[in-house]
């Protein structure tokens, strides 16, 4: 629909005639959900609804910067438990303790960080204790 609506044409019809046109030609054949029922349209109207949608299409989240560090420093233990070598696991805990510390001496916006540097002996020594033994 790039041409110009013509002088003396109502822009109804001229906008009912585009979109006959466009259907006549198969441009709306294949779009994504045809045939089925709206999403959500018996939920209470939401002005942000395309912007949810689209950050669930892009599976992404807005966390204040406190709580991603939270979950980065949980999701830490967790990768150096299971990781597959001490080094690994001692890799993995400076790397989130060097965000923890800069976070503690610079403290983000938001809700307080409450969460310490990661104890490396402890999680080396809890990654000992699940190594099968050779």
């Amino acid at each position: 629909m790039t041409e110009r609506k013509p002088p003396g044409i109502s822009f109804e019809s001229w906008a009912d005639r585009q979109i006959r046109e466009a259907e006549q030609r198969g441009e709306f054949d294949d779009l994504p959900g045809k045939g089925k029922p709206l999403r959500s349209l018996d939920q209470p109207y939401d002005e942000y609804w395309w912007l949810r949608e689209k950050a669930e299409r892009e599976n992404l989240s807005y966390l204040p910067p406190a709580l991603v560090l939270r979950k980065e420093a949980e999701q830490a233990r967790e990768r150096a438990v299971a990781a597959r070598s001490e080094a690994e696991v001692r890799a993995v805990v400076r790397e989130v303790n060097e965000k923890i510390r800069a976070a503690i001496r610079n403290p983000p916006e938001g809700p307080p960080l409450n969460v310490a540097p990661l104890d490396e002996e402890r999680l080396v020594a809890a990654w000992r204790e699940r190594r099968p033994s050779a």
